[in-house]
């Protein structure tokens, strides 16, 4: 909560809210209880309860639930014959009365298996002209809290007299959105939360992709944007009809949430103050003035940016990443500031030692950066290389031409560096670029990207390197597939399994760094000392940190594998030993071969020979960097052919897979994937291909107007334009 934006501040005072639940959540689409939601809606209630929230339910679904049991009632009941007959439409009263004994049966079995009591309520719309009646509601709604129970309302459809829904001026409500939107006012609720079948509200209908979800409604600048679509599948509402519940009770004074009812924790999230749903509040315009960017917004600006990039020539590309370097060595003192206000709020946060490392911008980092990038200048420009030509008949001739992906979209952690990095390699590849790094690098990364950006001539413009400031954006960025061409995740595995899991757009990284170091029985003891120690304490908290140590089994014999351990724990390295390892070294078992410490500690397994390590590699590992340390050639040969990694090494550190240690300039990231780039992305992996076909006329009709020569055509030097 301590973290929550402006516009939510207010969820720290909540304490009484109402919750509205629709047809569309209750019942899933063959009209039966969608029994898993109601389950999970109610042990949400359950958890409010017990942190002494006031929790008022207002339940639709009855005429649903009753529609649909009548059906098979009546389908039951009737012969052959009557089947035949044109059905005729059940009484919506009936229905109602049906479906409410049912629904609120199954909310007292769910609530009575949590230890939670609820109770009834049926209401009217002319039960709320008698005031005396509005009294006695809040007075008993009142008593019911007191005792810690859940009031349930839902509208009396079976005696109700109202013939269609409608509104006037006196606050009738005319459906239980509008309900749930009387009874916050009538009860002096502090919030209202109406769960949909959608996220929120947005622009459009929410199966349109143009569609933006609008996270806070301000009326007058939204009243004649939104575009809306079809009513709900079931019930009376819809999104116009929560619209018009919400921005009424909002002006009244009363803020409300739309979201999706779908999520099992929403209604908690919400009270957290996460930024989910479509927040009304009557304070909403105050907030217009921050003007920022909106993820579409700023993904089509890198666009449009990158192909003016493109556009100019290869010197003046070069130009810009010059001046960029000479930008961060002239900024150097207030980079260093921004750095250092970063690196103690995180001290006084309490991060762990090793995100405090990564954050830290050393003395010399910028100078290194700075150099790093001036190496990336002088490198062959990579935009519009021919790498084949073919002669396709007499005078036509098709090249295959190197080209930028187009927007890319990194999110990475902690690590400043990166924003640099990256940076750099997406102008010396001509792509736009989205950066989000994380919020304990907020400082750092909001002057690197000014320098980096104030250096960038306007001909080309300061938007092709888009700042992403807010973690609220990356779910709208990562469903923008028609505008960035590829996620590129650096940092936890957690963190790249998310974003896996909620884009459609191509992802290329890693989600763990198992990476191996295999000492074999020839090796070299004391080369294999030196390297296994370097792999492991060099820096722990990289990706391409030794996480297993494999030792063949003859070692044991010798003592080697008791000279590497001695050497490891001198050095403070925990060990945690597989099943052969742990009761001959008397080490705790490692609870699984697949995991990644990022820190002083690793796992040691003893095997038989070096398709044993190849084995446990394939079984355990995640394919990114694997070594062997052995004089044995012959068996280096097997392990560097057959285990299938990004990286496989023969002597030497693991900690050599990195994009400026292979002589790429910089690297944005390391890549397991197999289609694309595989292993540290330079320049070379932000780039695809594209066909380039001259000729002088020519006509395939039906094949008839050529000759096919298909001849490979020698490429000529290619001159720096």
């Amino acid at each position: 909560m301590d973290s929550m934006d402006r516009s939510r501040a207010f969820l720290r005072d909540v304490k009484r809210l109402v919750v509205k639940v629709g047809t569309a959540v209750v019942t899933r689409s063959d009209g039966r209880l969608a029994l898993g939601r109601l389950g999970a809606l109610c042990e949400q209630i359950k958890e409010l309860n017990s942190q002494e929230f006031e929790v008022i339910l207002v339940s639709s679904g009855a005429v649903g639930i009753g529609r649909q049991r009548l059906r098979y009632r009546q389908l039951v009941n009737s012969s052959f014959a009557d089947l035949q007959k044109p059905q005729v439409d059940l009484d919506g009263k009936a229905c109602a009365a049906v479906g409410q004994n049912s629904l609120m049966a199954l909310y007292d079995t769910l609530f009575s298996q949590l230890d939670v009591t609820s109770a009834q309520l049926l209401v009217t719309d002319n039960d709320f002209r008698d005031k005396g009646f509005r009294s006695q509601l809040s007075d008993t709604v009142k008593s019911l809290l007191s005792l810690k129970v859940i009031p349930i309302f839902n509208e009396n459809d079976a005696v109700s007299t109202r013939k269609a829904p409608y509104e006037d001026s006196s606050g009738i409500f005319w459906d239980n959105d509008s309900l749930a939107a009387l009874l916050a006012l009538e009860l002096k609720a502090d919030l209202l939360v109406l769960l949909s079948d959608v996220d929120g509200l947005y622009s459009g209908p929410p199966s349109d992709p143009q569609s933006k979800l609008i996270h806070t409604y301000v009326k007058e600048r939204h009243q004649g944007e939104i575009t809306f679509g079809d009513k709900s599948r079931v019930g009376r509402g819809g999104m116009t009809a929560k619209v018009k519940a919400a921005t009424g009770a909002a002006y009244a004074g009363i803020p409300v949430i739309i979201t999706s009812g779908y999520a099992p924790a929403n209604i908690l999230k919400v009270l957290k103050g996460d930024r989910i749903g479509t927040l009304f509040h009557q304070d909403a315009h105050l907030w217009e003035p921050q003007k920022d960017v909106g993820a579409r917004d700023m993904a089509v600006a890198a666009r449009e940016s990158s192909r003016r990039l493109q556009a100019i020539s290869s010197q003046e590309r070069r130009k810009i990443l010059l001046d960029i370097a000479d930008a961060l060595e002239a900024n150097e003192k207030l980079i260093s500031a921004e750095n250092e206000a970063d690196v103690a709020e995180a001290q006084q946060t309490g991060y762990e030692k090793a995100l405090v490392s990564r954050l830290a911008l050393k003395p010399g980092k910028i100078s290194s950066l700075a150099n790093s990038i001036r190496t990336l200048a002088n490198m062959e420009d990579p935009i519009g290389h021919v790498l084949k030509k073919t002669e396709v008949s007499d005078g036509l001739f098709l090249e295959k031409t190197s080209s930028p992906l187009g927007v890319l979209l990194i999110v990475f952690e902690s690590r400043p560096d990166a924003l640099v990095q990256i940076a750099s390699l997406a102008i010396r590849s001509g792509n736009g670029l989205l950066l989000k790094g994380g919020k304990e690098a907020r400082r750092s990364n909001a002057i690197l990207h000014k320098v980096i950006t104030e250096a960038i001539p306007d001909s080309v413009g300061g938007t092709i390197i888009g700042l992403v400031t807010s973690r609220e954006e990356i779910p709208d960025l990562l469903k923008l597939d028609d505008v960035i061409d590829l996620v590129i995740p650096r940092g936890s595995n957690k963190l790249v399994s998310q974003i896996k899991n909620s884009t459609k757009i191509p992802v290329l990284g890693h989600a763990d760094g198992i990476c191996h170091v295999y000492v074999d029985k020839s090796a070299d003891l004391e080369m294999a000392k030196r390297i296994v120690l370097d792999a492991k304490i060099d820096y722990p908290a990289a990706c391409n940190a030794m996480e297993t140590l494999l030792v063949h089994q003859d070692l044991v014999h010798t003592g080697g594998l008791n000279e590497l351990v001695v050497n490891l724990r001198i050095e403070g390295v925990i060990l945690n030993g597989g099943p052969r390892s742990s009761s001959l070294l008397n080490i705790p078992e490692a609870g699984t071969f697949h995991h990644e410490y990022n820190s002083l500690a690793c796992t040691l397994e003893i095997v038989d020979d070096v398709f044993a390590a190849i084995y446990h590699i394939h079984q355990h590992g995640s394919g990114h960097t694997d070594c062997i340390v052995t004089e044995d050639h012959e068996v280096a040969e097997v392990f560097l052919r057959q285990v299938d990694s990004a990286a496989v090494f023969h002597n030497a550190s693991t900690r050599f897979s990195d994009g400026a240690r292979f002589g790429l300039g910089a690297e944005v990231g390391i890549s397991t994937s197999r289609i694309h780039a595989r292993g540290p992305v330079g320049v070379e992996g932000l780039l695809t291909t594209r066909w380039i076909l001259r000729g002088s006329g020519q006509t395939v009709d039906g094949d008839k107007g050529v000759v096919y020569t298909h001849r490979d055509v020698k490429i000529e030097s290619q001159l720096v334009n």
